[in-house]
């Protein structure tokens, strides 16, 4: 896909997702908000750093050394939007609702697209770890807790969320054992 066409594709994702008849169908629901709003914007932005990428490789050189810069800014904007609390203020404050479409695409997915490839295969290892780790540890504290997390949402939904989190956890686990034992030892023992 060309330069353009990332462009062009992270631009249009991004309009659709700034529609306010989509923005209000997804904030209906956790779900909704925190694994299709949210994971959309990050893509828009990723979208956008592909887009750019060769245009700005001497820049991003000079503060992106292997990528672990941009990967850490990605990481700490990553654990401020998983919080209950920055959810319930982006749907009490415009601001913050405005604050959410800036951060997560710009400083989440537009650093990951600049910084992944820079990023040794041992610390992407490390960083699929953490994520499987993290979304089980939050989707097993979103159905245990004895409160609601999130003010804007029913108890049921925050349980819902925590499910699918869990589920999702295992799901991704289970792909890279498969993909790790099965089908790279297979490669390896060809040779």
């Amino acid at each position: 896909m060309g330069k353009r066409k990332w462009l062009f594709s992270g631009v249009a994702l991004f309009v659709v997702l700034s529609l306010p008849a989509m923005r209000q169908y997804l904030a209906v629901s956790m779900i909704g908000q925190m694994l299709i709003q949210i994971p959309l914007l990050v893509v828009s932005g990723y979208l956008l750093g592909r887009g750019i990428q060769g245009r700005c490789e001497t820049i991003q050189d000079s503060y992106n050394h292997n990528g672990i810069p941009g990967f850490l800014i990605a990481l700490f904007t990553s654990f401020y939007w998983i919080l209950p609390r920055s959810i319930d203020a982006a749907l009490n404050s415009g601001w913050m609702e405005l604050f959410k479409f800036v951060t997560v695409p710009l400083l989440i997915g537009l650093p990951l697209a600049l910084s992944w490839k820079k990023i040794a295969s041992i610390f992407k290892g490390f960083v699929w770890a953490n994520v499987v780790s993290m979304c089980f540890v939050m989707g097993w504290l979103y159905v245990n807790a004895p409160v609601r997390l999130c003010n804007n949402y029913l108890t049921n939904q925050q349980v819902a969320l925590g499910r699918t989190l869990m589920s999702l956890a295992i799901i991704v686990f289970v792909f890279f054992f498969l993909k790790i034992f099965l089908f790279d030892f297979q490669k390896t023992s060809n040779h």
